[in-house]
């Protein structure tokens, strides 16, 4: 059985029971039907059924506030017993994402993912618990960021938040209570309209986040940059990977993010090897990602010393 999921994440008094209470109060989004509201924490505010269009009566809330309750079984459960339609979950800013998603049972699916976040201590949050930032924010397809005073600076909050995501959409509720779109530029640190994109060491990290969500615009593209090579004999003998070591916010996620290669002369180049090499880049199926991806025919390829850094970050 498919069942809609809202998911409102953030820390906790950041506003999710506040945004939860309007969404509720907001007829647009309250018909009628019958809505399970789970709260995994449970701050200050209070939700206020009586409020509701209906007056509460087809919204039956439940509180979890332990990691190890949410599972298949439970949540199935909790659906059953509330007759639910559609489902509303306040998580806990300090469990893993993770958890919840690999909880969900088979036809559960999220309809929307909203990072509620306090814009007067989000910067604080993000220094101290950078893992848990990331974490939320890697799925969420909105942040928004409240308490926000109307001379703030708004640089430093956007930044974090393209960190890791160049498509999240991101808002900013003023202590007006206004609601305003982020406008922003955010430029590429590099030429995409140049005959040769070139990669500095310093952006490997950022041109492979934008080469994977937007991978169509680089079709045809001819790029330069610095790699290490990696080699699998699950891969025919034309073909191997060239990438680096992202860190996207600490050690313990420290990944190679690789492109595949496709060259007679593979046969040359060893594991481990740093190459500089320039190649154009077409869109098809490769076995390295079972799937259609960026390719790379190169137009040279030369030995190089490491990139600096050699693990590359979104700094």
């Amino acid at each position: 059985m498919e069942m809609p999921i809202y998911l409102f994440t953030g820390y906790l008094e950041a506003g999710k029971t506040k945004f939860i209470q309007e969404t509720l109060e907001d007829k647009r989004f309250n018909t009628g039907e019958k809505i399970l509201v789970i709260l995994c924490e449970q701050g200050i505010e209070e939700l206020d059924p009586t409020t509701y269009p209906s007056g509460g009566e087809n919204v039956t809330l439940k509180i979890v506030e332990d990691e190890q309750y949410l599972t298949a079984d439970r949540l199935r459960a909790m659906a059953k017993r509330a007759g639910a339609e559609r489902i509303l979950i306040e998580y806990n800013g300090m469990w893993q994402i993770d958890s919840l998603y690999n909880a969900l049972p088979e036809g559960w699916f999220i309809c929307q993912e909203i990072l509620i976040a306090d814009g007067s201590t989000f910067e604080n949050y993000n220094a101290n618990m950078r893992q848990m930032t990331v974490d939320k924010l890697q799925s969420a397809e909105v942040v928004i960021f409240n308490r926000v005073k109307p001379d703030a600076d708004r640089l430093p909050l956007h930044k974090i938040v393209r960190g890791i995501g160049r498509r999240t959409q991101i808002m900013y509720e003023t202590t007006e209570g206004e609601l305003e779109q982020d406008t922003i530029e955010d430029p590429l640190p590099f030429d995409l309209n140049a005959p040769v994109i070139e990669i500095g060491d310093a952006d490997y990290a950022v041109w492979y986040r934008d080469l994977v969500e937007e991978t169509d615009k680089y079709d045809g593209k001819t790029v330069t940059f610095k790699g290490v090579i990696a080699k699998s004999g699950e891969l025919p003998k034309d073909t191997f990977a060239i990438g680096r070591h992202v860190m996207t916010c600490c050690a313990d996620d420290i990944a190679y993010r690789a492109l595949a290669v496709i060259s007679p002369d593979a046969g040359k180049y060893a594991m481990r090897d740093w190459v500089e090499i320039t190649a154009k880049i077409s869109i098809s199926y490769n076995k390295l990602y079972r799937s259609k991806g960026p390719v790379l025919r190169p137009i040279s390829i030369k030995p190089s010393a490491p990139a600096v850094p050699e693990v590359a970050t979104f700094n």
